[in-house]
C-alpha cells in the first residue's frame, strides 16, 4: 500500500481552493461555513500544514460534501468506472492520530460509500454532529476492540460487531487496545 502523503497534502490544498473559489466564497465565509479557523485554512492552502480528517470533516461538510467526496475530487478519480480497483483506491494518513484511511467505493452517482480505517493502538480522533449531516452510518468492526461514544452513549466493540449511527452528533472513536484496529465504515447518502 502505497500512501503518498505529501502528493496527497497537495492535492487537497489544491482542491479546497477550487471548491471556495467555484462557490465565490473568501477564507473567511469557508471559516465560517465550517467551524475551522481562517488561518488554519490559509495553512493547508498554503500547504504549510496538513489538515488532520476532523478538519476536512468540517471543511467538506461546509462543501456539503462527504470526507471522500472531497478526498476523491482532491485525487481526480475516474468516476466514470464503477469499479475501484485495490491499487486505485485513494489512501490518506491522518497526521494528528496517524489513523489510515482508504476509500475501498464511492462514486458521485451512487449513494453508498465504503471506507476501511487502521485506527492505531492509544489513538482516538472526535468527528463533529456535522460530518453525520445528510447521510446514514454503519461501523463494521473487523479486528477490535474498538470505543465508539456516539452522544454520550458508549460502545465498546469488538471483531465482527456493527454499530448503525443514529441521529447526528458527535462521535469519538476511540482504540484503547494494544494492536491496530481495523474498521469499515458504511454510509449511505439520505
Amino acid at each position: 500500500m502505497d500512501i503518498k502523503t505529501d502528493d496527497t497534502s497537495a492535492a487537497i490544498a489544491r482542491r479546497l481552493r477550487l471548491e471556495r473559489d467555484a462557490r465565490g466564497w473568501s477564507l473567511a465565509e469557508l471559516a465560517a461555513r465550517s467551524g475551522v479557523a481562517k488561518a488554519t485554512i490559509s495553512k493547508i492552502e498554503r500547504e504549510e500544514t496538513s489538515p488532520t480528517a476532523v478538519i476536512l470533516v468540517r471543511l467538506a461538510g461546509a462543501f456539503d460534501l462527504t470526507l471522500a467526496g472531497l478526498l476523491l475530487r482532491a485525487e481526480g478519480h475516474d468516476d466514470t468506472s464503477r469499479v475501484m480497483r485495490a491499487a486505485q483506491q485513494p489512501v490518506w494518513r491522518d497526521p494528528d492520530s496517524g489513523y489510515l484511511r482508504r476509500q475501498v467505493y464511492a462514486r458521485p452517482d451512487h449513494p453508498v460509500e465504503i471506507v476501511q480505517v487502521d485506527m492505531p493502538p492509544g489513538q482516538r480522533v472526535v468527528l463533529p454532529a456535522s460530518s453525520y449531516a445528510h447521510i446514514r452510518q454503519a461501523l463494521w468492526v473487523q479486528t477490535g476492540p474498538l470505543t465508539v461514544v456516539e452522544g454520550g452513549e458508549q460502545h465498546r466493540l469488538e471483531a465482527g460487531d456493527c454499530l448503525g449511527f443514529g441521529p447526528p452528533s458527535e462521535v469519538t472513536i476511540a482504540n484503547e487496545g494494544g494492536d491496530t484496529c481495523r474498521y469499515l465504515v458504511i454510509l449511505a447518502r439520505s
